[in-house]
């Protein structure tokens, strides 16, 4: 299929998965009004602690934001104003190297400060660390999650589970649910627990204005394509531990790219395979899309309590529990296949949804000065730092974004303005801008 007419057939399902994932967002809501536990971590431990979530983002088939075919597509945008932001590490996003970095001083909080780094990063000396703005508030009136100002909606949620071609005995699980003035309507005790599943306890700084972040308003560079942490790092600041510098090794360095292909098709069943990723303690895969007025959602676990909400940084204990409940693939899995047809095209419809991956990585915690081998040793560290380490992966499911670049750089005859055009649409659907 010619790539223009492959895009044209796909754009339309770009909307569809745009309403999948303002429908995620509403499952998202029921999940915390019957109760999924969620919380954002609050500092315990020393006066001083530093927070580095590093991550690795890719989408088949696009480049990097940083340079070529992806800073073009940043500078249709708006250039600077597409550029690093604090938290971006945390979601999977456009491709590239992100590192979120999170201070807490409790000696002086609230205070700007310095983190000296390593040459290899290629961002300048020196990050400044700047305290966040205060989020604005949410203006009243307008849209809900569900789409109406009225808070009123329907739903209908097929879940399936598992890798093969084949779909289940048992699958899948179908969910209603009514929500009128806000309130949901009806019996839910027969599916409350489905909804809570399997979740990846929230474990991200709830940051505010005692803390100081990167990147920010003063310094919002992309990490370049090989930007490196490894190396020595120095906080510098007011009222700073002078004692606060430490090394990074190679273990908590950007993991690499999920090298993500796929064969077969959405109607007789599409097998995902991958190169094992360096560091990977585990995977998982989940994916989206939509089947009539019903929101489909399917993962790699091989039981029916795990969904989205297990896409995130995990502690390797987790982990490794999880691959023992087969819940997580373990780092030897290289393939995974979607079952044919949850996610074909009916009723005339497109095909399609959205698929994202993650390869949970280390996680390194350093603390000065290092405990005592005596426990009837005093011990009152100065500071901590933890790092959080990933590496993820987002594609269109029915959607050849490799082949369809190809096709169009081989197409001398067709008009640049126009592949400017696609490039940016494709964008927007993706982002749901």
């Amino acid at each position: 299929m010619q790539a223009r007419t492959l895009f044209r057939a796909h754009h339309r399902n770009l909307a569809r998965v745009r309403n999948a994932k303002r429908a995620a967002l509403a499952v998202l809501l029921v999940g915390v009004l019957i109760g999924v536990p969620a919380a954002s971590e609050t500092a315990k431990g020393p006066k001083t602690q530093l927070w580095l979530d590093v991550a690795t983002h890719a989408m088949p088939g696009m480049p990097n934001m940083t340079s070529g075919m992806g800073g073009a597509a940043m500078r249709m945008f708006g250039g600077e104003q597409m550029q690093n932001h604090y938290g971006a590490a945390h979601y999977p996003g456009l491709p590239g190297r992100y590192v979120d970095i999170a201070l807490l001083n409790q000696l002086n909080p609230g205070k700007e400060a310095e983190d000296l780094v390593p040459a290899g990063l290629q961002l300048g000396k020196t990050l400044p660390l700047v305290p966040p703005k205060s989020p604005e508030r949410a203006q009243p009136g307008g849209k809900t999650p569900y789409g109406n100002a009225d808070g009123n909606a329907k739903a209908r949620i097929l879940i399936y589970w598992g890798c093969g071609l084949d779909v289940r005995a048992g699958q899948p699980r179908e969910i209603k649910f009514e929500v009128k003035n806000g309130k949901l309507v009806g019996d839910t005790s027969k599916w409350g627990s489905t909804m809570q599943g399997r979740y990846a306890p929230d474990r991200t700084v709830d940051v505010g204005p005692s803390y100081a972040l990167w990147p920010n308003e003063k310094h919002r560079k992309m990490v370049p394509d090989n930007g490196s942490l490894v190396g020595a790092h120095k906080i510098e600041g007011e009222q700073i531990p002078a004692s606060m510098q430490f090394d990074l090794t190679q273990m908590q360095d950007f993991m690499p790219k999920i090298a993500l292909t796929s064969s077969g098709s959405l109607e007789s069943g599409q097998t995902w395979k991958w190169q094992s990723v360096d560091r990977a303690k585990g995977y998982f895969l989940a994916a989206m899309g939509m089947q009539g007025d019903a929101l489909v959602l399917w993962s790699s676990s091989e039981t029916g309590d795990a969904g989205m909400g297990v896409m995130d940084y995990l502690p390797p204990s987790t982990v490794d529990k999880w691959i023992k409940d087969k819940v997580v693939l373990a780092p030897s899995v290289t393939s995974c296949a979607i079952p044919k047809g949850i996610f074909a095209a009916t009723n005339g419809q497109a095909a399609g949804g959205m698929l994202q991956m993650i390869a949970f990585g280390p996680e390194s915690n350093i603390v000065y000065p290092p405990k005592p081998a005596d426990p009837k040793v005093a011990w009152n560290p100065e500071w901590n730092v933890r790092v959080r380490n990933k590496s993820t992966a987002t594609a269109m499911l029915g959607l050849d974004m490799g082949a369809m670049q190809q096709q169009e750089a081989q197409d001398p005859a067709q008009p640049q303005q126009p592949q400017e055009s696609k490039a940016k649409k494709l964008l927007r659907g993706i982002l749901g801008h």
